[in-house]
């Protein structure tokens, strides 16, 4: 009886874990680029997707493109595979998904990671800031991102950040185009360095040249580390479905 009891929970045990396998429960893989999501027209890019150490392959692909790429995991650390672009154009932007195989079965697909093309429209907008660069805790601030070329939208960045970027519709101007990002109230934690970037909704992977950086100084107060900052690591596909005018720390 006792064997008996053992052969029928060994094959529940193997019945589960094929379940398992089939229903594709491996630890979804982590996809990251550097050195960021935002990269300059014909600069390189390495992609990494990062899973188990149990993955033996992994194959990054791009949505809406056939061709993928295959790459056996690195040594050290031995659960992740790098994945370069050396020279990044139109083509390559655009959301990208990795997964990796082990000997058990196939992984589900990573979150979306979506590479952003900066320069290929040759449009610098002008980032200024209401009421100037110098500010006190407390106070409300306005950056204004401007183009005097036809602009439907507009990306705000802060340099060193992690977190998406924040992207408005425009609106008509004094013969240009700009779109108003509100800080309301300002804190230290907004302090920093910030840049804007034009572009199309038609081409929402492709952006133009950034501004020149401003830098908005915040005095008194004390840190928020509440407040997460934003930075260039969305498309504007994603950014799109949640516009909103008051940018984050």
């Amino acid at each position: 009886m006792t064997s008996i009891l053992s052969a029928l929970l060994c094959l529940g045990l193997s019945l589960d874990q094929k379940t398992r396998v089939q229903a594709g429960t491996f630890p979804k893989p982590t996809l990251w680029a550097e050195p960021g999501s935002l990269i300059n027209w014909g600069s390189s890019v390495t992609i990494w997707c990062q899973g188990t150490p149990e993955a033996e392959e992994y194959r990054l692909y791009k949505e809406g493109s056939t061709a993928w790429w295959y790459q056996q995991k690195t040594l050290d650390p031995g659960d992740r595979a790098k994945f370069s672009i050396r020279h990044m154009t139109d083509p390559d932007a655009g959301r990208y998904r990795c997964y990796y195989r082990s000997p058990s079965g196939r992984s589900e697909s990573s979150n979306p990671l979506e590479l952003v093309v900066t320069g290929h429209l040759s449009d610098r907008p002008f980032l200024s800031v209401r009421p100037g660069p110098g500010v006190a805790s407390g106070e409300n601030v306005t950056l204004l991102c401007q183009s005097q070329s036809w602009m439907n939208t507009f990306l705000l960045s802060k340099e060193g950040a992690t977190d998406p970027p924040l992207g408005l519709r425009s609106k008509p101007g004094a013969q240009q185009f700009q779109a108003e990002f509100s800080i309301s109230p300002v804190t230290s934690a907004h302090g920093g360095t910030y840049r804007c970037y034009s572009s199309l909704s038609t081409s929402s992977f492709l952006l133009s040249l950034p501004s020149e950086p401003l830098e908005l100084l915040v005095s008194g107060g004390s840190d928020d580390q509440s407040l997460p900052p934003t930075g260039p690591v969305l498309a504007l596909t994603s950014w799109e479905r949640g516009l909103t005018g008051k940018p984050p720390g």
